[in-house]
């Protein structure tokens, strides 16, 4: 049973921007899990923060935690246009990831919005609600992954035809979104070099997906393509962010390396995403029962 108190201290130490980083990072994940009014309304209090990566990563928790209570800050988040366009992108996702169909007309207004990776986005969990809606009871979460995506997964399972539908840039992004999930969960090196090549596509949103994506697959196949884009000063730091987590998550000695290049990144979203990544790397390599650790940190060994 976790105290009221236990989730104070929890949401203190994510709150607190004198405490590292990673510290943060592991409350907010502790948070996530355990869910309810009091994580949501701690989780909320860091929107105010300084660092864009931490106010990302507060918004995905909102919305892979499904909880309708939620839907006020992240709709503030959202149209609230001095926070970075990657925040309020996130913003945009978890109302989709929630699945509650009365935003769907802020989500429908956000749609046109002139920051291309926030329109794309609310365009995305536009059509997930719309496809919930068609799709009554299905299971949004079945699968590997127990994450909820900005799209469900097509029914295809052939690697070759997912890979000619993620990559043909003429398809709406909802249809390739759906044959990226379909490749995570088929699985393998041949659908991790097929997700890498997004990498190389036209859309910023799109290849920041495909990052998280391969750093759920956790695939060593994807690390010289996430390497690369990590490297690549000319990409969108949103892109960078996302592929330094995924090596992070991979965590191969080839992923040490390329992450430890760029600890001093000169895009502060890149260089807190390599701290990030190297702590989820030492937790991979290690045999730590869980990386949200803020209630074993709180109480003592027995």
């Amino acid at each position: 049973m976790v105290t009221e108190q236990e989730i104070e201290a929890i949401g203190k130490t994510l709150v607190d921007p004198k405490q590292p980083l990673q510290a943060r990072f592991r409350a907010l994940f502790t948070l996530r899990g355990l869910g309810g009014p009091d994580a949501i309304s701690w989780i909320s209090r860091g929107f105010e923060d300084s660092s864009a990566l931490l106010k990302h990563e507060l918004a995905y928790c909102l919305g892979q935690m499904r909880d309708a209570r939620a839907i006020p800050v992240l709709a503030d988040v959202l149209q609230d246009t001095s926070q970075e366009p990657m925040v309020r992108h996130e913003a945009g996702e978890a109302l989709g990831a929630i699945g509650n169909p009365e935003v769907l007309g802020l989500l429908k207004q956000y749609s046109t919005d002139p920051v291309v990776e926030v329109a794309e986005t609310c365009q995305l969990a536009v059509g997930r609600l719309e496809w919930l809606q068609q799709h009554p009871g299905e299971a949004t979460c079945a699968g590997p992954y127990l994450s909820v995506d900005p799209a469900p997964p097509a029914a295809e399972q052939d690697v070759g035809r997912l890979r000619e539908a993620l990559l043909d840039e003429a398809r709406p992004l909802f249809e390739r979104y759906r044959a990226m999930f379909a490749l995570r969960n088929v699985g393998g090196k041949e659908a991790a070099l097929a997700l890498a090549e997004g990498l190389q596509c036209g859309s910023a949103l799109f290849r920041h997906e495909v990052g998280y994506v391969l750093g759920q697959l956790q695939h060593e196949a994807a690390v010289p393509g996430l390497a690369a884009t990590l490297a690549r000063t000319t990409e969108s730091p949103m892109v960078r962010h996302e592929c330094a987590e995924a090596l992070g998550a991979i965590a191969r000695p080839t992923c040490l390396a390329a992450l430890r290049e760029h600890i001093e990144d000169p895009e502060q979203v890149v260089r807190e995403s390599c701290e990030v990544a190297l702590d989820m790397y030492e937790y991979e390599s290690s045999q730590d029962f869980q990386y949200a650790d803020g209630l074993e940190r709180l109480r003592p060994p027995p």
